[in-house]
């Protein structure tokens, strides 16, 4: 289970509280009006922002001091974060070692982490030579290769077209079932929430709300959210 117990997340002057739990192992659309702190939470959580008071557990393991390397955590977030001088291959290969100097079965999980997304017999390319959507899948691919209990994603596919994002949340989806592992997503489209997620985190008033089913929330938005949904 992940917790956020008492939290209080600064991010300038601006601080989000938050209070809740999501069972280990379940998807959880983030969703609420824009500047709420959808992404500040999903940072937080990751150990990239620093927590003012409170504390972040996994599993009974307090990650608040832990750095983000440390954590049972992988995010994705918008631009993909590839490097433009490294191959496919090797912008896969980071999510295992810093260096890209990997031993043979290493080399050979990267592979067969590209090959997942789709992605096989293109590990020589660089991101230029790539689509947005193949992109997408490299930056997906190295968090693939991590085995991490948790994937967070700060909308990672924004940018794709509407068939080829539905792709992209789609082929999430369904790594996560397989690896059994916890999904959070910021989102700011209700339909990607209905799409991949069995429950949803309001973020609304500078509160992280406990998860709610998804189709109630969205089909019965308290005011806040009903305001930026329109």
């Amino acid at each position: 289970m992940l917790k956020l117990e008492s939290c209080i997340i600064a991010n300038g002057a601006f601080q989000l509280h938050a209070n809740v739990s999501m069972e280990a192992g379940s998807s959880v659309a983030v969703i609420g009006p824009s500047g709420a702190g959808k992404s500040t939470l999903l940072e937080a959580i990751a150990g990239f922002r620093q927590i003012s008071k409170g504390h972040v557990s996994w599993m009974g393991q307090d990650l608040t001091e832990l750095a983000p390397g440390k954590r049972p955590i992988a995010m994705l977030f918008q631009d993909g974060n590839l490097f433009p001088h490294l191959t496919a291959e090797q912008n896969a290969a980071l999510g295992l070692r810093p260096s890209g100097k990997l031993s043979k079965t290493e080399q050979a999980q990267v592979s067969a982490a590209l090959e997942r997304v789709g992605l096989a017999g293109m590990g020589t390319r660089k991101p230029a030579e790539l689509s947005g959507g193949q992109q997408s899948r490299v930056a997906l691919a190295r968090v693939l290769v991590q085995h991490r209990d948790l994937l967070l994603l700060d909308e990672p596919f924004a940018a794709l077209g509407p068939a080829l994002k539905a792709e992209m949340l789609d082929l999430v989806a369904e790594l996560a079932t397989e690896t059994g592992t916890t999904l959070m997503m910021v989102s700011h489209d209700p339909q990607d929430a209905r799409r991949i997620t069995s429950q949803a985190m309001l973020v609304a008033g500078s509160t992280v709300h406990p998860p709610a089913e998804t189709t109630e929330l969205l089909d019965n938005p308290p005011p806040a959210l009903k305001e930026y949904l329109g």
